[in-house]
C-alpha cells in the first residue's frame, strides 16, 4: 500500500501531471522539458526526481545528459493519464511545443545541416525552384512594406531577399543554431534593419496588430496545429495586412519527407488553408502555383479590417 500511496502523491500535482503526459509520448531531456513547460531547471529536476523515486518515470543517463520517459511498470500513471482530457488547452499547448522541438531536433541533426551549415536550405535539399519562389513572394508583397515578420526564419534567407522592400524585418525561429547562422548572414550583409530572435510560433512575443506583413515559408508542414499557428500569425498582423503562406501542395512523398525531414503534413490544399484562415480572421485573396519537381503553392491572404460599429438609435 505504501508504494501505491507514494505514486498517487507523486502524480497529484499539476506540473508532474504535465511531465507524465509528455514522457508518456516519448523520451525528453531536462532542457527540452524546461523549454516545453517554461519552468526553471531546478524546479523541474525536483519534480522529475519525485516521479523517478515513485517508479512512475524511468531515468536513462546519456553522456552528460539524462532522458526521462514513462516507466514500463507505471500502470497507475497510464490509468491516470487516460482520464486526462485530450482537449485540455495546457496539455495541448505542451504537445505542440514538444512536436516543434522534435522537428527542430531532426532538422538540426540532418546530414545536410551538419555538412553545409549556413548553406543548408530545405528548398534546395528538395530541389525546389528558389528563384521562382522568391519572385512569387516578392510579387505578392507591396512595393514597400513597413514592418514584416518572418515566422520560422531558419538561417535568414527569406529576410535577406526581402530586405530591400521592408523598413523593418523581424525573424523568429525556435532553433538557436539556426538563429546563430541567421545573425551571421544578416550581419555580413549589413542589414541592420533586420533582426532575429528565438520564439515559439504558437506564442509570439509580439503585441496584436504589430506587423504589416507576415510570412511563413516552408514552415506549416512542421506544425502540430496549423490552425493555431495561423491564428497566432493573424493576431500580430494589422487589419488590412498581408499574410503569405508558401508550402508544399499535396504530394506523394509523405513517407520520405515525414522521416528524413520530419514533415508532419503531406502538403496542403486550398480548401484546408481557407478553412484555417477564416477563423483566424483572414480572407484568402489569391493563390499561385510554382512549377518544380514537387508541387509548391503560395497563398496570399489579408487580415480583415475591424467591422464598423453600428449604433442603435
Amino acid at each position: 500500500m505504501d508504494d501505491l500511496l507514494a505514486q498517487l502523491r507523486a502524480a497529484a500535482e499539476p506540473t508532474r501531471l504535465r511531465l507524465l503526459a509528455l514522457c508518456a509520448r516519448g523520451a525528453w531531456c531536462v532542457s527540452d522539458l524546461v523549454a516545453i513547460l517554461g519552468q526553471s531547471q531546478p524546479r523541474l529536476s525536483r519534480h522529475l526526481k519525485l516521479l523517478v523515486d515513485a517508479g512512475l518515470l524511468q531515468r536513462t543517463p546519456e553522456g552528460s545528459n539524462a532522458w526521462f520517459q514513462l516507466a514500463a511498470e507505471a500502470d497507475l500513471a497510464r490509468q491516470i493519464l487516460a482520464r486526462l482530457p485530450e482537449e485540455d488547452p495546457l496539455l495541448a499547448a505542451d504537445r505542440r511545443v514538444a512536436a516543434r522541438l522534435a522537428a527542430e531536433r531532426a532538422r538540426a541533426a540532418s546530414e545536410s545541416f551538419r555538412r553545409h551549415g549556413a548553406d543548408w536550405d530545405e528548398m534546395r535539399a528538395l530541389g525546389l525552384p528558389g528563384a521562382a519562389i522568391e519572385a512569387a513572394l516578392l510579387g505578392a508583397l507591396p512595393d514597400r512594406v513597413g514592418r514584416l515578420l518572418d515566422i520560422g526564419c531558419g538561417t535568414g534567407g527569406l529576410l535577406e531577399h526581402l530586405a530591400a522592400r521592408i523598413e523593418e524585418g523581424i525573424g523568429v525561429d525556435a532553433s538557436r543554431d539556426m538563429l546563430a547562422l541567421a545573425r551571421t548572414r544578416l550581419a555580413e550583409r549589413g542589414l541592420s534593419h533586420v533582426s532575429v530572435r528565438q520564439a515559439d510560433m504558437y506564442r509570439l512575443p509580439m503585441p496584436d496588430a504589430a506587423f504589416d506583413a507576415v510570412t511563413l515559408q516552408m514552415v506549416l508542414h512542421y506544425a502540430e496545429d496549423p490552425a493555431a499557428a495561423l491564428a497566432e500569425a493573424a493576431r500580430v498582423l494589422r487589419p488590412g495586412g498581408t499574410l503569405l503562406i508558401l508550402d508544399l501542395a499535396p504530394h506523394g512523398r509523405a513517407e520520405l519527407l515525414g522521416g528524413a525531414f520530419a514533415h508532419r503534413w503531406p502538403g496542403f490544399d486550398d480548401a484546408g488553408i481557407a478553412g484555417w484562415l477564416g477563423p483566424a480572421g483572414c480572407v484568402p485573396a489569391r493563390t499561385a502555383t510554382i512549377d518544380g519537381p514537387m508541387p509548391v503553392r503560395l497563398w496570399v491572404a489579408e487580415r480583415r479590417t475591424q467591422p464598423a460599429s453600428v449604433s442603435n438609435v
